[in-house]
Order: C-alpha cells, then sequence, then structure tokens
C-alpha cells in the first residue's frame, strides 16, 4: 500500500466534515472561554500567563522528542524577548532557541507562513548542534529519512518520508495551501480541522533533517491562533507530551492513506483538552492572585513560603497533598510548629485539609482544576 506521499491522490485529503462540527464550535466557544479569563487578569498576571503558557510549550515540545531543558532559562529568555525584566542569567543554546521560536510564534501569528520562516525557526532550534550537515535548509542527504525501532537484525519502519530532492517542491506546495486555507484566504479551512491537516501533512513530507515534530506543532499552533484570530498558545505540545504514545500511533495510522478523519478526530479531542487546560491556567491565576490579595500581611514567613509552594504547581495542586512532613522540609519548620502553622492556615482560609493526624493533607483553599482527555465519537459528539 505503501506511504501516503505515494498514493495517487496525494495530498488531496478527504474526510468526513459532519464528524467534526460539534468538535469545532466547541473550540470556538472555547476560544471565548479563554478570551473572557485573560481579560479579568491584570497586566502582571496577563505577563505571567504569556510566559508560563510561551515556556511550558516550548518545554514540552522538546520533551516530547526526549530534550529535556532547563525551565529557568527558557522562560528568562522569554521575558528578554516580550521585553520583561529577567534575572540576566547565561542560557544555553537550545532554551534560547526554542524559546526565540516559540516567542516569534506567538507575536506573530497573524503573519503568512513562508518557507524562510521555517528555515529561520530550525536554524533557532538547532542552536549549537555540531551533529548536523543541514541547518536553517532543508535536509539533502541521500539516505532516506525514516522512523525505526527494533533490533538491527529486524527493524520496524514506521514512517519513511519522500526523498530529499522531491522535498522542495512538495514544502513549496504545502506553504501555498497553509496559507490558501487561512481564514482570510480562498478556501479557509475551520480552526482545528486545518491545525490538524497542516501537522499530519508537514510531518508526512518531514522536511528537516531533525525538529520535524517541533516544527509540524508550531504550525499547528499558527493555525489555531489565526482561526481565534487571538495572540494565544494553546497547551498542545503539553497534552500531547501527555498522550505521547496516543500520538505517534495516531500518526503512524495515518501517514498510509489520504482519507484522515480518524486523524482529525483523534486531533480534534487533543487540541479541544489543551483548550481546556488553557483556561485552567488562566482561571487558576485569577483565584490565586484573589486569595494572596485576601491573605496579604496575615501570613508569617514561613507559611506564605509554603503557600507559594502549593501554588507554584498550578490547576491541578501539589501532587498528593502537602503534609506536615512537606511543610517541614519546605519551610525549615519543627513539627509542633508546622502543626500550628497549618491548623493557622486552614482557619484564615488559606488552606483545606482533607483525612486526620499523620493522614491529614492540604491543598490551596481554590478549585482544583482538573482536565479530562477529550474524544470524539462515531456521531461527532464530545465525551
Amino acid at each position: 500500500m505503501g506511504w501516503n506521499w505515494q498514493q495517487r491522490d496525494w495530498p488531496h485529503f478527504t474526510w468526513d466534515q459532519a464528524l467534526l462540527r460539534k468538535a469545532e464550535e466547541e473550540f470556538l466557544v472555547g476560544s471565548g472561554v479563554v478570551l473572557g479569563a485573560v481579560k479579568h487578569l491584570g497586566d502582571e498576571d496577563r505577563n505571567l500567563l504569556t510566559v508560563e503558557s510561551i515556556s511550558t510549550e516550548a518545554l514540552t515540545t522538546s520533551e516530547i522528542e526526549g530534550e529535556i531543558l532547563d525551565r529557568a532559562s527558557v522562560q528568562s529568555s522569554i521575558r528578554k524577548a516580550l521585553g520583561l525584566a529577567t534575572d540576566k542569567r547565561r542560557v544555553r543554546p537550545a532554551e534560547a532557541g526554542v524559546a526565540e521560536m516559540m516567542t516569534g510564534l506567538y507575536r506573530f501569528y497573524q503573519e503568512p507562513l513562508e518557507e524562510e520562516t521555517l528555515w529561520n525557526w530550525h536554524r533557532q532550534l538547532m542552536k549549537g548542534r555540531e551533529d548536523l550537515k543541514d541547518i536553517g535548509r532543508y535536509r539533502r542527504s541521500e539516505e532516506p529519512i525514516q522512523a525505526v525501532s527494533g533490533a538491527l537484525y529486524s527493524p520496524v519502519v514506521h514512517f519513511e518520508g519522500p526523498s530529499s530532492k522531491a522535498v522542495p517542491k512538495e514544502m513549496a506546495r504545502f506553504v501555498k495551501w497553509f496559507n490558501s486555507t487561512a481564514p482570510s484566504g480562498p478556501q479557509p479551512l475551520p480552526a482545528v480541522t486545518r491545525a490538524a491537516i497542516a501537522h499530519l501533512y508537514f510531518e508526512s513530507i518531514h522536511p528537516f533533517e531533525d525538529g520535524n515534530g517541533r516544527i509540524g506543532r508550531a504550525i499547528s499552533e499558527k493555525a489555531l491562533a489565526q482561526g481565534v484570530g487571538q495572540a494565544s498558545l494553546t497547551a498542545l505540545a503539553e497534552t500531547i507530551l501527555i498522550r505521547r504514545k496516543a500520538y505517534y500511533a495516531a500518526l503512524e495510522a495515518a501517514n498510509t492513506g489520504n482519507e484522515i478523519t480518524k486523524w482529525l478526530a483523534w486531533f480534534a479531542g487533543i487540541a479541544i483538552e489543551a483548550q481546556r487546560r488553557t483556561a485552567a491556567r488562566a482561571e487558576f491565576l485569577i483565584d490565586k492572585t484573589r486569595l494572596l490579595d485576601r491573605l496579604r500581611n496575615k501570613l508569617n514567613e514561613r507559611q506564605e513560603t509554603a503557600l507559594l509552594r502549593i501554588l507554584h504547581e498550578g490547576p491541578e495542586g501539589f501532587k498528593g497533598g502537602l503534609s506536615a512532613g512537606n511543610y517541614m522540609k519546605i519551610t525549615g519548620a519543627s513539627a509542633a510548629t508546622a502543626t500550628r502553622d497549618l491548623a493557622d492556615m486552614v482557619e484564615m482560609g488559606a488552606l483545606t485539609r482533607s483525612g486526620e493526624k499523620r493522614y491529614a493533607r492540604y491543598a490551596a483553599a481554590i478549585p482544583l482544576r482538573l482536565v479530562s482527555p477529550v474524544t470524539i465519537g462515531r456521531h461527532g459528539h464530545l465525551t
């Protein structure tokens, strides 16, 4: 049967548009929820949300590929690029490069996609790399580009891209398609559908020697932002990282044909889940600000340190809950002081408690915002 790019109908993808109608509507409604939450943030919290969103996407899109980066360094680079105050730390090329790419994606989301943009993103991502021949340009090796697993004597090929000679023509066609399907283009597509097709289309070509996954996800982010007309980064890579095994399986299944309804349905579920994760982060910041304002000048130094540590965990809270032992490690307090401090924080409404005695666990007194997986059913219903 071969790969999708070897089929006679390539790249004329087909899909069941009716199946995705409810998902597209849900995504547009969700965009309004996110925008409404952001409008309730002050400037400082809005900047914090922007930095958190960009840095989390930069870190998780790299982690999907097995590259673990330093969060503080990525955030420092992002703050510098956005003209915000930084700690002026020295940043490695890998952190600086991905931060530069993701910040540019956020700031210039509305601009048409150009091949020079892709080459520039590749240069940024590959900063400091000395093991690659083709940086800032499409791959030129005569060797086929493949995704392979298994033993050397019995390899399993999960994917193979078109020859390097075919890449320039394929990419010129891809860029033309992407811009023509934008909201202002002659053949506009709904936001989620366009983002899903763009990702699969780009990954099928696999134009670069390395970095295709990160750039492909950035293209999807650009499509989603253009679709809602808002400078934003949906928590797409963060959600894909959580569903990484299913992500690779869905891509592999879609690489052998050009009827792509199953891929679009899978991606739509991920996009909506990611959007809900973004909304949860914005709403969490609102709750956090209100809580800290209410407690201003009421907490001692130990209590404030512990509360900020809990809040640092984000919308889903401190994993497993805060125990008295955790409190002692975070603050250096004795057992008696920890017990007294925690009881005082519950009394003033800073924390909530569950369990008793040594099983007692504490959480910040704001709603937990857990985000569940989203799937698109056979008839387009969201579950």
